[in-house]
């Protein structure tokens, strides 16, 4: 199975490497030192209790990859735009994409979901249309990953915990496509849930991402700290309030509160949300798919979003004083 995972940072790294195990046609486009690091080393993954590397072809150039019969597309959100073009070659007729972004994707509104926003184009996710435009919604099967993991250096995967994947169509349907690379990612080790409503689980895990990435992100701390300051743990609750409100008026209903969902995260441990990761790596920051896209589904389904708003403000200064606008 022709299987190119763009991206190998800390999530597509190490589903790039799990799948270069068990499926020869897997291939990474990559750029700049990842890309020369993984055609010297390959990849390489470290755990507590192992270490192994992956060889893998690479290239930077998509026509030299050729058409895939999926595309996994591991970068960050605000990266898309800029990967577009690398992207387009990889894409034959019947090539999907699977993404694995945080927050909300450009896709969510389309194929006839939402309620009050079905169809509704995401300006914060993207701009001028230009990741629909070559990735619409009949390529995407719908991905969200539940792992931490880091990269410390190019090419290297640090495995932290977890090693779940849920994918599902868009439509809710049974697929054979979606049946293949189910199988595929479940012989390559990983924890794989196949949803009937896909759309459901983004939302889950953009509800708790919307609040613990960007504070992170603003205060340098780790989720231990963070949860352990009251005034801090109170904010992030009313905001993860406001999107909970949100995903009941659009079709992805919450049960727990969101003092249930923080009790969740403290089990993980004190982990370092990706977007403290990228703000320490002086990396750009997520922001526009979390906080951005609340506020904006917020104003179209008439929920005010106050703490989200001034996460949001806070967050995006602090970034563009940073340099990581």
């Amino acid at each position: 199975m022709r299987i190119c995972v763009v991206g190998a940072g800390a999530v597509g790294g190490l589903i790039a490497a799990a799948l270069a195990r068990v499926n020869p046609e897997t291939s990474v486009l990559a750029r700049g030192v990842t890309l020369a690091a993984i055609r010297e080393r390959g990849l390489r993954v470290e755990s507590a209790s192992f270490a192994s590397s992956a060889a893998v072809t690479a290239s930077d150039d998509g026509a030299e990859l050729g058409e895939q019969d999926v595309v996994i597309l591991a970068v960050k959100a605000q990266s898309v735009p800029g990967a577009l073009a690398a992207i387009k070659p990889l894409l034959g007729p019947d090539t999907a994409v699977a993404p694995t972004l945080n927050g909300v994707p450009w896709w969510f509104f389309e194929g006839g979901f939402g309620g009050p926003c079905a169809g509704m184009h995401l300006a914060s996710v993207d701009p001028g249309g230009a990741i629909s435009s070559v990735m619409p919604i009949n390529r995407v099967i719908g991905g969200v990953v539940h792992l931490s993991a880091s990269s410390p250096a190019p090419g290297v995967v640090r495995h932290a915990s977890g090693n779940g994947i849920i994918i599902g169509e868009p439509s809710g349907a049974g697929t054979i496509r979606l049946k293949r690379l189910a199988d595929v990612l479940v012989a390559a080790g990983l924890d794989v849930t196949v949803s009937p409503n896909i759309r459901e689980d983004v939302w889950y895990k953009l509800w708790g991402n919307v609040t613990m990435n960007p504070v992170s992100a603003l205060t340098g701390a780790s989720v231990g700290p963070l949860l352990d300051d009251d005034l801090v743990s109170a904010f992030c609750e009313s905001a993860m309030g406001e999107a909970r409100e949100i995903g009941d008026r659009i079709g992805c209903p919450i049960s727990q509160t969101p003092a249930e969902r923080s009790a969740v995260a403290r089990k993980l441990g004190d982990f370092r949300p990706s977007m403290l990761q990228d703000a320490e790596a002086g990396r750009t920051l997520e922001l526009d798919a979390l906080t951005g896209a609340v506020r904006e589904i917020g104003a179209a389904v008439g929920v005010p979003t106050p703490f989200t708003d001034a996460l949001h403000g806070l967050t995006r200064l602090a970034a563009r004083v940073r340099g990581l606008s």
